[in-house]
């Protein structure tokens, strides 16, 4: 038996006077999934955010978050079930870790204060509990904030641009949380700008420009957008690559692109690459380097993002 979906939003849509923000967006979020939520700046994703964690209502469609309908009486008993951690922290900084993560307890609700203990240990910050917030690095002060948000035990987390502006070191800090929360079942909603960190922590994408792209796992938007090639370089450029290339089987066509640099576009680049190989090597060919060109999500998300929406409005 299939799980319940996480999120389940259909043709929501966000106007704003008569600027549209998010136009007839419709998606599924499954249980346990670290979902991508990608696009420009302007493109409507913290709106999407906004609506789905109820802090503003969308202007028509509709959404199921955590199993209740998205609507203003369900406001309170979804909040319940989710948390969102901006892009800022918002930590007051003259208060220790245990005491902010105290008075945001208390906020919520929550009474089991061995929530706040077991929130630090979810992060790694049980030794910095009585230190000042103002004294923490910025990497430090987003693992507090993703404490904060782990208070209520949360079955979705909204997680906005959670490495903006952190350094190396902290950002690989952030994505170890991401991958434990996964491990715990928590289902996680992230929105980010760095596409390397959506291709490494995301189960599934979407790129939003106002409205829904594409959605899907990486692989697949690669294959959807681009033709499966194989690079290969020579020593010395081949005397007839179409010779070589146009018989091995899986081939449906190639290019020089420089001196001893072939592409050649293949139906299944790991089937046709042996075949490849030994046409290479029946032809006397030095080869040098024999491998798939693989696209990034950077390349699927230039491919569909043409235009920066905030420039254009």
């Amino acid at each position: 038996m299939q799980a319940t979906p996480a999120l389940t939003v259909e043709h929501l849509t966000k106007r704003f006077g008569g600027r549209v923000a998010v136009d007839d967006v419709s998606f599924t979020v499954a249980a346990g999934e670290v979902f991508g939520f990608l696009g420009p700046n302007g493109a409507g994703k913290t709106t999407t955010v906004r609506m789905l964690g109820t802090l503003i209502s969308p202007t028509s469609g509709s959404a199921i978050v955590a199993g209740l309908p998205l609507s203003p009486a369900n406001g309170v008993a979804i909040r319940q079930q989710i948390a969102v951690m901006p892009e800022a922290p918002g930590l007051y900084l003259r208060l220790t870790v245990t005491e902010n993560l105290e008075f945001f307890a208390g906020l919520y609700r929550i009474r089991d204060r061995a929530r706040i203990p077991a929130a630090l240990e979810a992060v790694g910050l049980q030794g910095r509990a009585t230190d000042l917030c103002g004294n923490l690095s910025k990497g430090l002060r987003q693992r507090v904030a993703l404490a904060r948000a782990l208070l209520n035990d949360p079955a979705v987390l909204f997680l906005d641009e959670p490495t903006s502006g952190l350094d190396p070191v902290a950002s690989r800090e952030v994505h170890g949380l991401i991958d434990g929360l996964r491990e715990r079942g928590v289902t996680v909603f992230l929105t980010t700008h760095r596409l390397e960190e959506a291709e490494r922590l995301c189960d599934r994408v979407a790129i939003l420009n106002t409205t829904l792209r594409t959605i899907g796992r990486t692989d697949d938007l690669r294959d959807r957008l681009f033709r499966k090639r194989l690079l290969v370089e020579t020593r010395a450029p081949l005397t007839d690559p179409g010779s070589v290339f146009d018989g091995s089987p899986g081939v449906t066509g190639w290019e020089a692109n420089g001196s001893g640099v072939y592409e050649i576009v293949v139906t299944d680049a790991k089937l046709a690459a042996p075949d490849v190989a030994r046409a290479l090597v029946a032809a006397g060919a030095d080869v040098l380097s024999l491998a798939e060109q693989r696209h990034s999500l950077e390349d699927v998300y230039l491919e569909l993002i043409s235009e920066d929406v905030e420039a254009t409005r």
